[in-house]
Formats: structure tokens, C-alpha cells, sequence
């Protein structure tokens, strides 16, 4: 695939972002410790298939400005990022599709501005609330968060050791160095951390908004981060059709080891 992102300036920041194809369009968002180019097994496929792909580095990632503080991570930013993105190419409404990181900030786009939501498909992070009703096996599950808030400290104990612990805590799956040259620039590893420390709170708070749009959630049995049952327990806090897809022997980065299942169920549920 080759790469035609480009710099905008967004809600007061320099963001890059993919925009490829013509079509309705898609909006793709990454998670941690990613940036769009973890689409790269998607992006071909949804154009095919006659879709416009937008795909932005969130503000810290990839080739998209750093923030200075913690606050700038906050959820409701990076949220309107994402409604200043979609204002800025002049798009209503868009399918929504979000991993990780961009799959909590989806499920805030879709709760907060539904009217910009067509339909939305959530990969491997349930509702909020869902999340943090999910119970003690969630709790454990989601250790490393607590990890995170050990500023300065986690960074230099990932780092250490050719990223020895990174790689252990996070099991990145074998094949995709592409995270290590990212994460070792300058900045980029404590942005990416901040999105933890600027919304802890957030990952243990009861938001009991139910969604509005259609939802489709995805899980992925390999999953050594998140529970099945956070993403089945939000099909109760959504008000609108639910589907929900287990995909089986794929890891937490199920677009890339398990992309071809992956891409089935978008298409299909896109369509």
C-alpha cells in the first residue's frame, strides 16, 4: 500500500491523515501503540470496494504534532479532533470504524455526536461502562495501566533492553517492527502513554450513555488485554441494532493477524 497521507491542520494542531479513494466514506482510528499504517491490510480492501478511507495519526502518533501536556490527551479532545477532521473535509456523517485506543474514542464520537455516526464498528474495546462493569478478570487484564502512571519511570523499563519489556507487555505480534522506529522518536512514547494518564479516571468511570447508532463489536479470542464479556455486556447500552463477531486465534491486533477475517466482517457490516 502505498502512502498518500498528508498534514492538515486540525483543532488547533498538525495532523497527518490518509485520504484515499472516492465513496462513502470511512473513518479509520487507530490505537496504542499505533498509527494509521496498522490499516494497511484494510485500507486496500475498502477501497476496492468502492469506499473513501480517512485514516489519521491521533494527535501524538505517528507523523501527527506532539502535545506538550497530559491534558492534551484528554478523551474529549481527541474526540474533537475527529468532529474537527470530518468538519475540515466537509463530511455529515461517516462509518466509523475503531482498535484500542481509537475504538474508546469512537464509542465517544458516537455517543456524544451521533448525528455524525452512520453506523460504527468497535474492534476489541466495548462501551465504557461496559468496560468497567466488566468485572475483576478486566481489572487484571488491564494491569499495565497502572504501570503507565509511572511517568518517566515506565519509559525508560520499556526502552531498556532492546524494548524487552515493551515487547513482553505488549506481545506486538512477530513480523511488524514498525511500532519500535515509531515509538523511539523523540516524544512519541510518553504521548502515547498519555493517553492513559489523561483519562484514568475515564477507565473506571460508570459513562452509561447508551449509543444511538448501530453498533458492531469485534473481539478476538487471542486477546490478552480485554474480555469477552466487556464487549458483550455493551450490547445492553446500545439503543440501536447490535452485532457482535468473535474472531478466533487472533491476537489483540486482530487487523494484523487476522486480516482477512477482519475484512470480511467490515465489508459485510459496512454494507
Amino acid at each position: 500500500m502505498q502512502d498518500s497521507s498528508k498534514k492538515l491542520r486540525i483543532n488547533g494542531i498538525e495532523m497527518n491523515v490518509l485520504i484515499a479513494g472516492e465513496g462513502p466514506p470511512v473513518l479509520l482510528v487507530h490505537g496504542y501503540p499505533d498509527d494509521h499504517t496498522v490499516w494497511r491490510n484494510q485500507i486496500p480492501a475498502l477501497l476496492a470496494a468502492g469506499y473513501q478511507v480517512i485514516a489519521p495519526d491521533t494527535r501524538g502518533c505517528g507523523d501527527s504534532e506532539i502535545l506538550p501536556k497530559v491534558a492534551d490527551y484528554r478523551i474529549d479532545n481527541l474526540v474533537a479532533d475527529l468532529v474537527a477532521l470530518l468538519d475540515l473535509l466537509q463530511i455529515d456523517k461517516v462509518r466509523l470504524v475503531g482498535h484500542d485506543w481509537g475504538a474508546v474514542i469512537g464509542w465517544k464520537l458516537a455517543l456524544q455526536h451521533p448525528k455524525r455516526v452512520e453506523r460504527y464498528i468497535a474492534v476489541s474495546v466495548g462501551h465504557p461502562a461496559a468496560y468497567a462493569a466488566a468485572g475483576l478478570a478486566q481489572k487484571i487484564r488491564g494491569y499495565y495501566v497502572l504501570l503507565i502512571q509511572l511517568r518517566g519511570i515506565i519509559e525508560w523499563l520499556c526502552r531498556a533492553g532492546d524494548w524487552f519489556l515493551f515487547r513482553q507487555l505488549t506481545r506486538y505480534p512477530a513480523g511488524f517492527p514498525h511500532w519500535r522506529e515509531r515509538q523511539s522518536r523523540p516524544g512519541r512514547l510518553t504521548a502515547g502513554m498519555n493517553y492513559y494518564r489523561a483519562n484514568l479516571r475515564m477507565l473506571f468511570a460508570q459513562d452509561r450513555r447508551h449509543a444511538q447508532v448501530p453498533v458492531s463489536g469485534i473481539w478476538s479470542s487471542g486477546d490478552i488485554f480485554l474480555t469477552q464479556e466487556q464487549m458483550i455486556l455493551s450490547a445492553k447500552l446500545v439503543d440501536a441494532p447490535w452485532r457482535y463477531t468473535r474472531i478466533e486465534g487472533a491476537n489483540h491486533w486482530v487487523q494484523l493477524t487476522a486480516p482477512d477475517v477482519l475484512n470480511a466482517v467490515l465489508l459485510d457490516y459496512l454494507r
